[in-house]
């Protein structure tokens, strides 16, 4: 579809197009418009008709069923008034009364008649009544057993009807008249208990039908139908669902159910019946208790009417669009030979904005326009030439800027390379200082308190020897004094392993990491005991590695045991993996899916007296040591965690290492291969580098 606006502008910038603009827009726009008023009125006028209609029909259906049920009480009347049944019954001559009650039955239309004596049934009323009434299977059964077997009828799922668990209808909608008849006293005999049945009583519809919907009644190619719902269901209707069968066990929608049962209203529109539109009314069934317990439908098949209007409004809608075809024709014929050659100006004018090569060319009338048409073109051929002249300066000037936009872009990106490595570099010179300071401090307290303790061992021995058997009131006391002060020299010696490492440092040699984790695995299986988790393993790596194997072992323990106080209660996992590094060396990886940790602990977890865990159950050197093992021999640690989904720890080393004391040997061959293999700096993700 075309945009409005540059339809306004063009027109507005053609007088061509403005004087046909005054001549075609009122028709263009009153004809429509006056087309669609017409279309609509017909249309709305006609379904009003047609509802007209329809809810007339349906008010003769209704007093066609209420004549039914009068007649069926005057059928009873008359054979109470009988002389034959009066004496039968004054003879108690059953036989002779039964003979006139099965003559009766087919005559007038009964599914049954029975007589019921005096007494018999206290609900029995003494006066004529006449009604509907719903009957249940076991109601049925005691009249007589086929009817109970006749009204049975499954329910046939229909689209747009309510929801309902009910598969099959037993109840029976009955026209039930009771005639009283009385002996020549005026005392009462007996009561005449007489029904019709109307499930599956198509005689019933289609002589309802047959009175509203006449010959004549109809245009051709339509049907009038009439239904009887017991609830929303159709038990009796000639409405077809398919060709030769009757839609019995179809529902009504529940628009119509909610009008007409629910509220008791009368409800007149299209509706969409089985398969097809019809014009409908329904009406509410109102049994002799005054409930609401079905509906009375009559309609007719929309399609013919609809045919028939759209057909007609067809036809008048082609006329006047041809009319209006031909004025418009003729109108643009008689402006184009008119305009003809200042259209082409103009298109030539509107061409060369957009850039193309046109010419207006030669003109067939000899006047003014076609001298202006000459020089037009030939100042058109001068603006050209300029243009292309133009052009060529713009495409050099165009490729010098791109060629100083790629060496910026490229010194750009190796300057942000180098301001990463410098910053991280930095970060970990300030944690190798803050290391190093600690580690004076910790040296010296270290000393100062190994000191006391060789003293107070030294006092302690020889109290033992010299109180010999007077200690023993002591003994225990003594033992935990003892053992309290070797518990000292251990921290202490913790705290010099860390203060100076490389003075604690074991031997190198080539190791399998694989095998060194197995190993590893045994050490920690007693965790299990009072951290129940699942541990799997993916070893992967084949390069050996030089490093200390007692030193790398309490690197991974420390970091299992860490993972194994995160876990949950139930369903902990630790995963550790090895594999190749590049042309390195090795990385482990060890993942558990514990509580894991916020971005500030992760920058601190690496720092000396930090932990995680409960007061109590650890002392935060663990990472600590760990971080200083691995850096040593070149190496590194990084983590990865968030909140709630687990920790990831990435342990890297080297295959052939140099045990270091500066920070920056090993930033520099991250470096240099992350540039060789043109990658972006080191700790993707956000992962927190141990320092």
């Amino acid at each position: 579809m075309w945009p409005i606006h540059p339809i306004i502008r063009r027109i507005t910038s053609s007088v061509r197009l403005k004087l046909l603009a005054m001549a075609l827009v009122p028709v263009a726009v009153v004809v429509p418009l006056a087309l669609f008023g017409l279309t609509s009125w017909s249309a709305s006028f006609a379904y009003d008709q047609l509802y007209i209609k329809v809810n007339t029909d349906l008010a003769v259906a209704h007093d066609t069923f209420e004549r039914i049920k009068r007649d069926e009480l005057d059928y009873l009347l008359r054979l109470s008034e009988s002389h034959r049944f009066r004496s039968a019954m004054a003879a108690d001559d059953s036989a002779a009364v039964q003979v006139l009650i099965d003559q009766l039955i087919p005559r007038a239309g009964f599914s049954f008649i029975r007589g019921v004596e005096r007494g018999a049934e206290t609900d029995q009323p003494s006066e004529p009544t006449v009604g509907i009434e719903i009957l249940g299977p076991d109601q049925l059964a005691d009249i007589d057993p086929a009817l109970a077997r006749f009204v049975e009828l499954p329910i046939v799922e229909t689209r747009r009807a309510r929801p309902s668990q009910r598969t099959l209808e037993q109840r029976g909608m009955v026209i039930r008249a009771r005639q009283p008849v009385y002996d020549d006293d005026g005392g009462l005999m007996a009561i005449l208990d007489g029904g019709v049945l109307l499930n599956n009583n198509f005689d019933f519809v289609d002589q309802i039908r047959d009175l509203v919907y006449g010959p004549g009644s109809l245009p051709a190619g339509s049907i009038g139908t009439v239904t009887v719902f017991l609830d929303d269901v159709r038990i009796s209707t000639n409405v077809p669902r398919v060709a030769g069968t009757r839609a019995l066990g179809t529902r009504v929608s529940d628009e119509v159910v909610n009008a007409v049962l629910d509220q008791g209203q009368t409800w007149i529109d299209r509706a969409s019946l089985v398969n097809d539109w019809y014009i409908s009314a329904y009406e509410p069934i109102i049994d002799v208790n005054g409930q609401r317990v079905g509906i009375l439908y009559a309609g007719y098949l929309e399609a013919p009417f609809r045919t028939a209007l759209w057909r007609a409004l067809g036809l008048t809608v082609a006329i006047l669009v041809l009319l209006l075809s031909l004025y418009i024709v003729v109108a643009i014929r008689t402006a184009k030979s008119i305009f003809r050659p200042l259209e082409t100006m103009s298109q030539v004018v509107h061409g060369t904005r957009l850039g193309e090569s046109l010419r207006v060319g030669p003109v067939e009338s000899s006047d003014e326009l076609a001298v202006l048409a000459g020089e037009f073109d030939g100042m058109l051929d001068r603006l050209e030439s300029n243009a292309t002249e133009m052009r060529r300066w713009a495409e050099q000037l165009e490729e010098k800027v791109e060629e100083r936009t790629t060496e910026l872009q490229q010194r750009n990106a190796e300057l942000q390379r180098t301001i990463t490595v410098l910053r991280e570099t930095r970060r970990k010179l300030v944690t190798a200082e803050k290391l190093a300071a600690l580690g004076e401090l910790t040296a010296g307290v270290a000393h100062e308190i190994n000191n006391p303790t060789q003293v107070m061992l030294g006092n302690l021995d020889v109290m033992s020897a010299q109180l010999d058997d007077a200690l023993e009131p002591v003994r225990t006391e003594m033992d935990l004094v003892i053992e309290q002060v070797y518990r000292i020299q251990g921290i202490v010696e913790k705290l010099l392993k860390y203060a100076r490492p490389s003075d604690y440092a074991g031997y190198l040699c080539e190791i399998d990491v694989n095998e060194v984790i197995q190993d590893t695995v045994g050490l920690v299986s007693h965790m299990r005991n009072t951290h129940p988790f699942r541990l799997q393993l993916d070893l992967q790596a084949t390069r050996l590695i030089s490093i200390n194997e007692q030193e790398l072992q309490q690197v991974l323990v420390n970091l299992v045991s860490n993972a194994a106080h995160a876990l949950p209660d139930i369903g902990g996992e630790i995963r550790i993996s090895a594999h190749d590094w590049d042309n390195l060396g090795v990385k482990i990886i060890v993942v558990d899916n514990g509580s894991g940790m916020d971005a500030d602990q992760c920058s601190q977890i690496f720092h000396p007296f930090y932990s995680t865990k409960r007061e109590g159950e650890g002392t935060g050197l663990g990472l600590s040591v760990s971080y200083g093992l691995v850096r040593r021999y070149g190496g590194d640690i990084t983590v990865a965690s968030e909140p709630g989904r687990g920790t990831m720890f990435e342990v890297r080393l080297l295959v052939d290492p140099e045990v270091v004391d500066d920070i920056g040997s090993y930033e520099q061959q991250i470096y240099t291969l992350e540039k060789g293999q043109d990658e972006e700096p080191a700790n993707p993700n956000g992962q927190q580098t141990g320092h």
